[in-house]
């Protein structure tokens, strides 16, 4: 299934993370594309604030590869693996914990995609014409 959205700004870009959020249970990942400053990690702020209930410091995982946000229902893992060279890489940042024990929100995730359940959230955010706007495709595969 399929979900295309256009023209989103910043509230909605918001419900749209907040709603795919309250769908999500342990196991669950997302693999989140984009270019860069699409505008990846801002989504992942909102949805992981949504779940916390609370104001986390959301930042880009780029350096450090993984953040760590723990909630009332899961922990979810925010990777980010645009400077990762190997797959096998995978592993000495916790993926399968991860992929186990939380949800996963994966950044640049092309090189992890063979490690992934085939049900996962696939999204894809570009910027609309208007640059403050977004267009968001999600997939449920």
């Amino acid at each position: 299934m399929s979900e295309n959205y256009t023209n989103l700004d910043q509230t909605s870009l918001a419900k749209l993370a907040e709603e795919i959020g309250g769908k999500l249970k342990k196991g669950d990942v997302i693999a989140l594309r984009g270019d860069l400053g699409a505008g990846k990690t801002t989504f992942t702020r909102h949805l992981v604030n949504s779940l916390a209930g609370s104001s986390f410091d959301v930042t880009s995982p780029t350096f450090n590869l993984v953040h760590i946000y723990n909630t009332k229902l899961f922990d979810i893992w925010h990777f980010d693996l645009y400077r990762l060279a190997k797959s096998i890489d995978l592993f000495e940042l916790g993926i399968e914990e991860a992929l186990d024990n939380g949800v996963s929100i994966i950044e640049w995730p092309e090189i992890a995609m063979e490690l992934l359940p085939k049900n996962h959230i696939d999204i894809h955010i570009t910027m609309a014409e208007d640059k403050d706007l977004r267009n968001i495709t999600v997939n449920y595969t």
